[in-house]
């Protein structure tokens, strides 16, 4: 049947997931699911948000957990995307996953830090955020179309200290080797976790074959991210993929090409989620990658992958 999911996918989700969260991929998404938004603190806050959203006949709701998040029902998606606050940048539709990554990577004011694979520019925007506008934040995304959206969602959020560059982030390393406090490398990927029952369109391009093409050049990436960390430095690496070879074996080959980096715990606000594998396919993979984490999709959250690196002084 055309809307039944590939079964080498469902095989491979098998000897990932456990049951419940398998199940959450096998069925269509609901047409009630809620909007999540982000705050975007450069320009209001929570309750002024929601004051105005309501003020449109918009019913925002904060998320537990999250801080800067806010829901909106599904019935409503279209008035918040034709809302003065969307268009003025004064808030950002983003998942919750993905709402996860900045505050992880918890880049200061002043600091120089660096988006490796910045487009369309959400996490690139909550960096921003959290560093309160101040420092110095280098936004890389190498396809032009996508460039010049991340460049306009920048604008219209009132960034000021990004800088963006129109090229491959795999040439970063050797060209500003030791100069970022903080790297994000939210990395480009088979995108499973979009991967639901129902919708033929998420697995149109999804194949083996694309996973290993993205694991070569997300191994690529991270390396160069690691390069163009300071020692002492942080680098958050993250996908919305399940595929361990674009996750933990990304991490075992950077962590076997790299002694001086090391593997960081990760304390997260939500409870759905599972330690890194330290095995696929039968092939071990470097014990320090269980410190990584999978979020598990549920009724609120996609799937995700996050893992913090440190790089000895």
């Amino acid at each position: 049947m055309p809307d039944e999911l590939p079964p080498a996918f469902l095989e491979r989700l098998a000897r990932i997931l456990p049951d419940a969260a398998l199940a959450h991929v096998r069925t269509p998404l609901a047409d009630d699911r809620p909007t999540w938004l982000r705050v975007n603190r450069l320009k209001t806050d929570p309750g002024a948000l929601m004051r105005e959203l309501a003020a449109e006949g918009i019913a925002a709701a904060p998320v537990p957990g999250f801080d800067d998040a806010l829901q909106v029902p599904a019935a409503q998606r279209r008035a918040l995307t034709e809302a003065p606050a969307f268009h003025e940048g004064r808030c950002y539709i983003q998942g919750l996953s993905s709402q996860l990554a900045a505050p992880l990577l918890a880049p200061q004011p002043g600091e120089t830090v660096l988006d490796l694979a910045a487009a369309p520019g959400g996490k690139t925007l909550h960096l921003a955020v959290l560093m309160q506008n101040h420092g110095r934040l280098s936004a890389v995304e190498p396809v032009k179309e996508r460039f010049f959206r991340l460049r306009a969602n920048l604008e219209r959020a009132g960034v000021t200290i990004a800088r963006t560059y129109l090229m491959d982030g795999r040439a970063v390393g050797r060209k500003v080797p030791g100069r970022f406090d903080r790297v994000l490398l939210d990395a480009p990927c088979s995108s499973e976790a979009r991967i639901r029952a129902g919708q033929p369109q998420s697995w149109a391009h999804w194949s083996e074959r694309k996973i290993a093409e993205q694991s070569h050049k997300q191994r690529r990436l991270l390396l160069a991210g690691l390069e163009a960390l300071r020692p002492g430095g942080r680098l958050l690496y993250c996908t919305c993929s399940f595929a361990p070879e674009e996750n933990e074996g990304v991490l075992s080959h950077a962590l076997r090409k790299r002694e001086d980096v090391t593997l960081l715990p990760l304390e997260l606000p939500v409870d759905n989620w599972q330690e890194g594998l330290t095995e696929w396919k039968g092939k071990p993979l470097d014990p320090r990658v269980r410190q990584a984490r999978r979020i598990l999709p549920n009724a609120r959250m996609d799937g995700f992958f996050l893992a913090l690196l440190e790089k000895s002084g």
